[in-house]
């Protein structure tokens, strides 16, 4: 038998935890990452290739990237990774927004799992951006729009292992926290495959703007630029000309750890996959959203120059979303990133929202274990 079929003969729901690329200490005092690559887990026997290969062909990937990052007070050694990182009571899912990477939450995953040690937290790169490219560098709009991108989340979630499985007594809650289109993917998310208490969601200045005319107009005109540009190279010193004032209109109040992020993004990734997910966004006109709400929240900024409060609020109006469980916040986009602009409102608007995770984890969490509706 060979080295790959021993493996894989031996491999438990989570194994591919010990499949990391690289790990190392996190960003705060007792914290580790490790990062993770789909087709390297599959390559090595600890995802069936059936699972992973069948997820990147049907999402057009060339591959699906993540981070995973959790509490300790020492090194775990690598035969503890599968029983530390498969065995939370929960985990917490961050999902960027466009031309965005695992990278624009900064410390937020930490303070996450430094706060609740029985939370991980799992940030991936996602729909053609950071380490998730498609394998067309010009993909169709069916891969790039909001729905579609929730899709391959689920499909990932799914055979990862990280929900409850037959057979496990331990409850289990996923937490989703998505900013921008990564926020108004969570709209998207089916309730019917998820058990009562299993999941939470939380939608940082989501880009959902089935009633913001003027705001798809802006993301379909600049998708269809962008892909101009990307068809047409005399036309690139215009959009270099540009760019600043579209990546200041997107990241302003944010920290300069953000911007560069965002620049370097936009930078490395093939201007038609950015081409095409701008254009999905603003094409959007899918309605067809559970009205799910008890676990989950919507957090809004007053000054976002991408997401229009008032229709934001008419839609979440004609949804029925709950009152209590939406935020308006003095802020920007990146409300919760601190820059030297706003920082006094976002650095409390950061503490707002990892305190509003928490609550949510232990909400769900207490819900699955008494059966009782949440107040």
């Amino acid at each position: 038998m060979s080295e790959q079929a021993a493996g894989a003969a031996n491999v438990g729901p989570r194994a591919w935890a010990r499949g990391y690329i690289r790990r190392g200490p996190g960003p705060l005092p007792r914290t580790q990452t490790a990062t993770y690559r789909l087709a390297d887990l599959v390559n090595r026997g600890l995802i069936g290739p059936a699972e992973g290969r069948g997820l990147l062909m049907k999402a057009g990937l060339r591959d699906f990237a993540w981070q995973v990052m959790w509490g300790e007070d020492y090194d775990n050694p690598d035969s503890e990774l599968e029983a530390r990182i498969g065995g939370p009571q929960g985990y917490v899912i961050f999902i960027h927004g466009w031309t965005g990477n695992h990278r624009i939450w900064e410390e937020l995953p930490a303070w996450i799992v430094a706060r609740n040690r029985r939370l991980v937290a799992l940030i991936p790169d996602h729909n053609g951006f950071g380490g998730s490219a498609f394998v067309d560098p010009s993909p169709g709009l069916d891969y790039c729009s909001p729905p579609a991108a929730m899709q391959v989340l689920e499909a990932w979630v799914k055979i990862l292992r990280i929900r409850r499985q037959p057979g496990e007594t331990a409850f289990r809650v996923v937490n989703f926290v998505g900013h921008s289109m990564g926020g108004a993917m969570l709209f998207y998310l089916n309730p019917v495959f998820w058990s009562f208490g299993e999941e939470t969601r939380y939608a940082l200045a989501p880009a959902l703007l089935l009633y913001d005319t003027e705001k798809k107009s802006f993301y379909t005109s600049l998708g269809l630029g962008i892909g101009l540009v990307n068809r047409v190279k005399a036309l690139t010193p215009i959009e270099r000309a540009l760019k600043p004032a579209m990546i200041e209109t997107l990241c302003g109040g944010a920290s300069d750890f953000v911007k560069l992020q965002h620049i370097e993004q936009y930078d490395r990734a093939p201007r038609g996959t950015t081409a095409a997910t701008l254009t999905a966004m603003g094409l959007l006109d899918n309605a067809e959203i559970a009205r799910k709400w008890d676990l989950f929240r919507v957090m809004l900024g007053h000054k976002d120059p991408l997401v229009g409060l008032l229709p934001m609020m008419d839609l979440l109006t004609d949804l029925e979303f709950p009152p209590g469980n939406l935020r308006v916040v003095p802020g920007t986009h990146y409300m919760f990133s601190v820059g030297q602009d706003m920082a006094f409102q976002h650095a409390q608007n950061r503490d707002l929202v990892v305190q509003d995770i928490l609550d949510l984890h232990d909400r769900a969490y207490s819900l699955q274990k008494t059966g009782r509706t949440v107040g």
